[in-house]
């Protein structure tokens, strides 16, 4: 099973600063065999290929995809290259008013991230991995923070996890992995829907999302 998380939206709370959002989103993108992992995969590299850097003289490359900036018909045709179905979408969206004042320091943040992470992950029926969990996540992290994050879940949800099972985590960029790009797609256009009441690309994909919930709403 592999399993990639990106979040949309900052955790700031100075409301007076127009760039702070209302909202906070994560979103997990499951895949429940390799095959699906490399449909996505292929998908995302094809959609690069064919739409973004078809041979131009002096054109910029685009070395990933992303939510923001890509139009919509380009995140239709990514979508439509994915035939395989063996795979979902899980979303949680925080409602950052409610969230209470020691949970906005720096050091609130990050459990409180860490919180959401490991909320959503137990919604993931883990234990219907046949081999190994990969959760591959979006590199925002510094070092300490790295290893806060993966003690807390590992410790979290090892009781979920079959016998033999281990729960590998890796922080990359999502240069580095097309699975974080496939992930960032679908995140963005979940922000959009709660943050600006767009449902234009969310409307494209809401069938694959198995859980979407709004914590603290």
């Amino acid at each position: 099973m592999f399993i990639y998380l990106d979040e949309s939206g900052d955790l700031g709370f100075d409301f007076t600063k127009g760039k702070t959002t209302k909202k906070f989103v994560i979103t997990l993108l499951v895949c429940n065999t390799d095959a699906a992992r490399i449909d996505i995969d292929k998908a995302v590299r094809r959609t690069l290929k064919n739409k973004l850097n078809r041979k131009k003289k002096n054109a910029r490359f685009v070395s990933e995809l992303k939510g923001t900036g890509t139009t919509i018909e380009v995140k239709k045709y990514c979508l439509r290259h994915i035939t395989n179905r063996e795979w979902v979408v899980y979303a949680l969206i925080l409602n950052k008013a409610r969230v209470e004042s020691h949970l906005q320091t720096k050091m609130g943040k990050s459990k409180l991230y860490n919180f959401l992470s490991r909320f959503l992950m137990e919604k993931v029926d883990l234990s219907s991995a046949q081999r190994n969990v990969e959760l591959i996540v979006d590199r925002s992290k510094n070092k300490e923070e790295v290893r806060d994050f993966n003690q807390y879940l590992a410790n979290q949800l090892n009781a979920l996890l079959p016998l033999n099972t281990n729960l590998n985590i890796q922080h990359l960029t999502s240069q580095e992995n097309t699975g974080l790009q496939a992930v960032d797609l679908f995140c963005w256009g979940i922000f959009r829907k709660y943050e600006h009441n767009d449902f234009e690309w969310y409307r494209e994909y809401r069938h694959r999302l198995t859980y979407e919930e709004e914590y603290l709403r």
